[in-house]
């Protein structure tokens, strides 16, 4: 949405660069670059910097340093592309009010820090560029109107929300190489069970997370549990992403769900399905 809006004021001035940090869900950077490249018709960048950020993320468990070593990659990254573009002096972001308020920050002063985004708090003090954050003070459905005044396609206006530091935070404890591959299978399976049972456009914001237990299951006639992985489902109804309520899906979606990610994704023998509001829960786990 930003790069809409920007496109709107600078025209063909508007590069975009798109960091390839290896936290993406199953098929986003190929949906990236269709989008902005055969859809907007926009200059994209990408960078390759999946090795940087998994080699820096390595045994890291807290949520709050993930973001931090996110935002500090990322800079890294946008900086060795962005100099190799002539004339550029400013960085252009996303950033939503509920991440400036979650953050810690208001347009009244200062509030309580819920959590660190990795586009606020991650960031580096010096970042090298005028940063420009044209959405700064609005909420997600302010965001849609706009996307809907613009004109751009549905599918993009109303996509679910995914958070910047990708699936570092729905991977409870380290990230690794094959736990995101875990996550991206159990990821899109979800969304193509609630896409195919007409409950996409119906729910706000629909996730799996990778929990760090083991737990005792039934492989044919054997007991399995070392590399038997919880996968939590977060299904949540919103507005402004301010607060939320868990979705009250039909059984039978879940069902099927719950069954496909068992026997298709080899290394989760069970899924839970989380049913709590924000507040006084947030929306992602980390």
């Amino acid at each position: 949405m930003t790069a809409a809006v920007l496109r709107e004021a600078v025209g063909d001035r508007l590069v975009c660069i798109f960091v390839d940090n290896g936290l993406m869900p199953k098929g986003k950077v190929e949906l990236v670059q269709a989008t902005f490249r055969e859809h907007f018709r926009m200059d994209l960048r990408v960078v390759d910097a999946v090795d940087a950020f998994l080699t820096a993320l390595d045994g890291v468990a807290d949520p709050q340093q993930k973001r931090m070593v996110i935002g500090h990659e990322f800079i890294r990254a946008f900086k060795s592309e962005a100099a190799g573009i002539r004339g550029a002096r400013f960085l252009a972001q996303g950033t939503l009010y509920p991440d400036v308020i979650e953050s810690g920050h208001s347009v009244g002063g200062t509030a309580a820090s819920i959590k660190l985004h990795h586009n606020i708090g991650g960031l580096p003090p010096e970042l090298g560029f005028e940063l420009i954050e044209p959405l700064r003070d609005l909420f997600k459905d302010e965001v849609r109107r706009i996307g809907e005044h613009l004109g751009l396609p549905r599918d993009i206006v109303w996509r679910h929300p995914f958070p910047g530091p990708g699936l570092a935070v729905r991977i409870i404890g380290s990230v690794t190489h094959p736990a995101l591959e875990l996550l991206r299978d159990v990821d899109a399976i979800l969304l193509e069970d609630i896409r195919a049972a007409g409950w996409y456009d119906r729910i706000a914001q629909a996730f799996a997370v990778l929990l760090p237990i083991r737990t005792v299951g039934v492989m044919g006639d054997d007991r399995s549990h070392a590399g038997q992985h919880v996968a939590a489902v977060r299904l949540v109804e919103s507005t402004d992403f301010m607060t939320a309520d868990w979705v009250r899906i039909d059984g039978e979606v879940l069902a099927s769900i719950s069954s496909r990610i068992i026997n298709e994704v080899r290394g989760v023998n069970r899924v839970v399905y989380e049913i709590s509001s924000k507040p006084p829960a947030t929306i992602e786990w980390k």
